[in-house]
């Protein structure tokens, strides 16, 4: 079942994880080993999360990268079944 309208997880990791440990962009992403400019489009949800920048999170706030995986695929799909209607697509069921 789809969360109704979930958060880009960009908001999460500002929310839960920088906010709490008063990190700024630039610390975080000179820990997690990413230029400002990529962690940024993250946190403004310019951009998701990749697979690489799932295990990144997972090991600098010891979670694990499926979480974080999980929870782009869910702002994703939410997104994408918005427009559900729009898409031109005739079923196909055997004879």
């Amino acid at each position: 079942m789809l969360m109704h309208n979930p958060p880009h997880p960009g908001e999460i990791i500002k929310e839960f994880c920088l906010d709490p440990l008063n990190l700024s962009v630039t610390e975080a992403s000179k820990a997690l080993g990413v230029s400002r400019k990529t962690l940024s489009a993250v946190l403004n949800g310019r951009a998701g999360i990749s697979p690489e920048m799932a295990i990144r999170l997972s090991i600098a706030f010891n979670t694990s990268s499926e979480s974080w995986l999980m929870q782009q695929t869910q702002y994703d799909l939410w997104h994408a079944e918005q427009h559900r209607n729009e898409l031109h697509v005739k079923k196909l069921v055997a004879a």
